[in-house]
């Protein structure tokens, strides 16, 4: 069985494929405590809320008896970086280029799932990113690869560009085994960060991280922190770019994560009202952050271009109702007029 569920996987689209018992991390609750603990989790009290469930994936299902971790490569085809030196554009994370990876990876989840119940009549949950769920500990505990130092999954056949899914079951599979960590002394990742959000190897403040900055932390940003953000206006890819295990990266074969997005021009996304918005990202993880968060970010990356020419595009907002967005267009138009 343990065979055929991994040919149908890979039948299915995913890139990689392990097994382990729901028990195999129990280092797990120690470090999520000790991170929440240091107040690392920022806004996201969701991550603190449901802390009991994450900390074992016994407390979230407790008649599981194996965890199959899957991984599903959404790799770019060009340097992600690259937009970072075009100063009136907005550079937004590969992982959000196109289509949402939540809906397109559950769907995979879901055929798979329904072929193992109708292989064995076993009883499965599937989850994708938004359950209580420590997927990195998991797929380490699978085999599939290990935490880096930037705290991210990467594998030697793999990468570091992969989502990670899980189906919970009651059948009883034969676990993989582990993989061991293979960063050596390789500090890439944690010298590239432009806000230093890491305090340690392995340690992620997830305050000072550019991709939570942009996506879950509400209202205005440190004015320390808004001037090393660069023009990103979604997320954050430069630690992942930079890992030399990408090399082996496997290739995204789902037509669904193509770039759609681009690298838009900040002028237009300034303008963007709520209804604008919400057509322009329709189906895109973007939307979920909504207009008002999604221009203070542009904003940011306004302020920080250097080019007097944008200012327009903030004095207009200067007025706007959200009063993050408004605080932005300030900080933008005295940035822009010092330069």
């Amino acid at each position: 069985m343990k065979d055929a569920l991994r040919e149908r996987a890979l039948i299915e689209g995913f890139s990689a494929v392990g097994i382990c018992s729901p028990d195999a991390t129990p280092q797990t609750a120690a470090r999520l405590g000790a991170w929440l603990d240091a107040g690392h989790h920022g806004q996201m009290s969701w991550m603190a809320d449901r802390a009991e469930w994450r900390r074992s994936p016994t407390a979230l299902w407790p008649e599981a008896q194996s965890v199959i971790m899957l991984a599903e490569a959404y790799t770019p085809a060009s340097d992600p970086m690259a937009g970072l030196a075009h100063r009136d554009r907005g550079v937004v994370s590969c992982y959000a280029q196109g289509r949402d990876y939540h809906d397109l990876v559950k769907r995979r989840l879901k055929r798979l799932g329904r072929w193992l119940v109708d292989q064995t009549g076993a009883e499965i949950k599937v989850f994708v990113d938004t359950a209580p769920v420590m997927e990195k500990p998991l797929a380490q505990a699978a085999g599939l690869g290990w935490q880096g130092k930037h705290t991210n999954l990467l594998g030697r056949d793999l990468g570091n560009w992969v989502f990670l899914g899980a189906i919970f079951t009651t059948l009883d599979l034969p676990p993989d085994m582990p993989e061991a960590d293979h960063c050596g002394s390789c500090r890439a990742c944690l010298d590239i960060c432009p806000t230093n959000a890491f305090p340690a190897p392995y340690q992620l403040d997830a305050r000072r991280c550019i991709s939570y900055l942009t996506i879950e932390h509400k209202g205005a940003v440190d004015p320390d922190l808004r001037a090393l953000m660069g023009n990103r206006i979604y997320g954050c890819d430069d630690c992942l770019a930079v890992c030399p295990w990408n090399k082996f990266a496997v290739a995204a074969t789902e037509i669904g994560y193509q770039p759609r997005v681009g690298l838009p021009e900040l002028a237009d996304l300034s303008a963007l009202d709520d209804a604008a918005f919400r057509a322009r990202f329709s189906g895109s993880p973007i939307k979920r952050i909504g207009r008002d968060r999604f221009v203070r970010n542009v904003l940011y990356a306004i302020g920080n271009s250097g080019m007097p020419a944008l200012a327009p595009s903030a004095v207009a907002r200067l007025q706007d109702a959200d009063p993050a967005v408004a605080d932005a267009a300030r900080w933008a138009v005295e940035r822009l007029g010092q330069a």
